[in-house]
């Protein structure tokens, strides 16, 4: 088997985010300091937020959010199981009981429909991913009157009908892991449209402190080294060395989207005449995508196995140093949350038809005929 040498997922950096990491380590920033203000800012300013916190990453800020909408414990929450694993764990973690929907075919998004029929009197709240940076159909969720937790973190950029993606719940978060739209190495985000919830964001991400020693005495505080401590929270903050990081990344994001761009295009037009291929939504009129992965699905011969199908193209493009993945397996078919017995028929299917294939601003244009000739080459 060759190396795999085209990676599914991947970042570009360059000499700005460099040059901000040598600043931090120069100015003995290694905990938050200014770069981390400056990036807050610019990023609450792009996406029109009505405020912003950076943490150390998105999983955490998936459990600060699920925290910020102070359910009772044991309340309801309905989720895609068709999303990464710490949406469940977020929930689980904040005393809430995960329940799991299916997504559109088409879309791979949770939606009104799909929630409905999970409702019961416990239900105190809905949470949605935009898969794949593809907005969700927001306005009929909102309008079931339940506090909407928003999962923006492969939706940096999307926007729905004219507002950010992230925003448009009661609380949002973003994700700047290493392989996102904004890479920080690691690094999430926090938004919500209730600027009490956001104060408390800012006294959780310090284990419940509302300001630091050192702050505490530049307030004239006489004794700085005590404090008072809200309530119990793990510590969330992130370093000035990831935030600079992303404050890079935030600089280049324009341009980093158009080569995502570029390269969802060729996949759309040199895929468009593959009957076995099934392409991703493109994002409806008066919305923006974020091109975070590159989805397809599968049809597989007569007499032949849908999953093997599948299987078998991921190995054979293994072989040719193409790495392709599947996002996600569904949540309901791990025995951790005991929904086994539930049947979610796209998602189930997804987990046997679907296949994200490379994309992220670092790929060639060779690399990207490549992955494309091994697709044409595979059922030939």
């Amino acid at each position: 088997m060759n190396k795999p040498i085209i990676s599914v997922f991947g970042s570009r950096t360059g000499a700005e985010e460099q040059a901000n990491v040598t600043e931090s380590l120069a100015g003995n920033w290694l905990g938050m300091g200014p770069k981390l203000k400056a990036f807050e800012a610019e990023f609450q300013q792009l996406r029109a937020l009505p405020d912003f916190l950076m943490v150390d990453s998105g999983s955490n800020a998936l459990f600060m959010a699920a925290t910020l909408l102070d359910l009772p414990k044991g309340s309801e929450v309905i989720l895609p199981s068709f999303t990464w694993v710490s949406c469940a764990q977020a929930l689980l973690m904040a005393g809430y009981c995960p329940v799991f929907a299916d997504v559109d075919p088409v879309t791979m998004n949770i939606t009104a429909e799909t929630i409905a029929p999970h409702i019961t009197p416990n239900t105190k709240a809905i949470m949605v991913m935009h898969y794949a940076g593809l907005p969700v159909e927001m306005a009929p969720i909102v309008a079931m009157g339940l506090p909407v937790l928003e999962d923006a973190a492969q939706a940096v950029v999307s926007a729905y009908h004219g507002q950010a993606c992230g925003s448009i719940g009661d609380v949002g978060i973003f994700s700047f892991d290493a392989v996102k739209n904004i890479a920080a190495g690691e690094g999430g985000g926090v938004t919500a449209r209730d600027p009490a919830k956001m104060a408390r964001a800012r006294l959780l991400r310090y284990c419940g402190i509302g300001k630091s020693g050192f702050e505490a005495s530049t307030h004239g505080k006489r004794r700085w080294w005590e404090y008072h401590i809200a309530e119990p929270f793990i510590k969330m903050n992130p370093s000035d060395i990831s935030a600079g990081i992303a404050l890079g990344q935030l600089h280049k994001l324009s341009e980093n989207q158009q080569r995502r761009a570029e390269v969802w295009a060729r996949y759309q037009q040199e895929l468009a005449g593959m009957d076995w291929i099934v392409r991703p939504a493109e994002a409806p009129e008066g919305c923006v995508h974020s091109y975070f992965t590159y989805a397809i699905r599968v049809q597989a011969p007569k007499g032949q196995s849908v999953g093997d199908f599948r299987d078998t193209l991921a190995h054979t493009l293994l072989d040719k140093g193409i790495y392709t993945t599947v996002r996600y397996h569904p949540l309901h078919m791990n025995a951790l949350y005991g929904q086994l017995d539930k049947r979610l028929p796209t998602c189930e299917a997804l987990n046997e038809d679907s296949l994200c294939l490379p994309l992220h601003p670092n790929l060639s244009d060779d690399e990207v005929a490549r992955v494309v000739a091994a697709l044409k080459n595979f059922a030939s």
